[in-house]
């Protein structure tokens, strides 16, 4: 048999060559001979499908992955993917959208592997407010209406080094899984120009707060709120959908910026 017959040895080499393993690493970490691995790699053995989910856990491989390597093997499937549009999705909808409520005052939201919207709390939709409309037609791209032209770019006081930020983040997501329109996002973000007016690039942009995380500096009519964020997985989700959710949460870093916040979150 050739690589041809099982492309399923391909795939995994690729994957093992991202994770910048090689042959004996993974091998050991997976409990198999160096030789098998190299045989599964080649095509000259057909693995089996216990042996391609274990090869595609140590590898760290996103679960969407993990299904294409078993189809590439001739096996079906493991892991479900829904569709949050579905009924049977109602449930896990309410549970976002419950812990991006109960967020508030700060704000919040719920993307998909490509930054897509899920969910957002009231808060962060007053914050974002002012974008062009056209960019808050679903399906919303969260990338795209902070950093894209008509965007709030031009309300971020430390963009150069904001966006450096969210760069570095994509580009670690497309690495991680290898999805190619997410490659494309990259590639479409770091066209960017920056707003007319943006300041150059401080490395030490935000010192006090860099201990913890690179802050979010924006603009608003009653300041410039400074933010850092967390990001929440589904740690444990078996569905390809779920796993791929990302709920990244906002905080003040300063009593200026929590009272900002305060205001938004009573209205008008």
């Amino acid at each position: 048999m050739d690589e041809t017959s099982h492309p399923v040895g391909a795939l995994l080499k690729d994957w093992r060559q991202r994770r910048r393993l090689s042959q004996l690493a993974l091998a050991s970490d997976a409990d198999v001979s160096q030789r098998h691995l190299s045989f599964v790699e080649t095509g000259r053995s057909a693995p089996s499908r216990s042996m391609v989910l274990r090869l595609a856990e140590r590898l760290d491989i996103p679960l969407r992955e993990r299904n294409a390597l078993l189809l590439a093997a001739g096996y079906a499937p493991s892991y479900r993917q829904s569709s949050l549009e579905a009924a049977d999705s109602g449930a896990i909808r309410t549970q976002i959208q419950s812990i991006l409520d109960g967020h508030s005052p700060n704000p919040a939201l719920a993307v998909d592997r490509y930054w897509t919207l899920i969910a957002s709390n009231r808060v962060l939709a007053a914050l974002l407010g002012d974008a062009d409309p056209a960019l808050a037609v679903p399906p919303v791209n969260v990338l795209r209406l902070t950093l894209g032209p008509g965007a709030i770019a031009d309300r971020i006081a430390n963009y150069r080094e904001w966006r450096a930020h969210i760069l570095h983040r994509l580009a670690r997501d497309v690495e991680r899984s290898a999805d190619p329109a997410l490659g494309d996002l990259l590639t479409e973000l770091r066209g960017y120009a920056p707003p007319p007016g943006a300041r150059p690039y401080r490395a030490n942009a935000g010192a006090e707060a860099r201990a913890l995380a690179v802050p979010l500096e924006l603009a608003t009519p009653r300041g410039v709120l400074r933010l850092i964020s967390t990001t929440t997985v589904f740690g444990t989700a078996t569905d390809v959908t779920l796993s791929e959710i990302v709920l990244e949460c906002f905080y003040p870093i300063d009593e200026a910026g929590a009272a900002i916040l305060n205001d938004l979150a009573a209205g008008p």
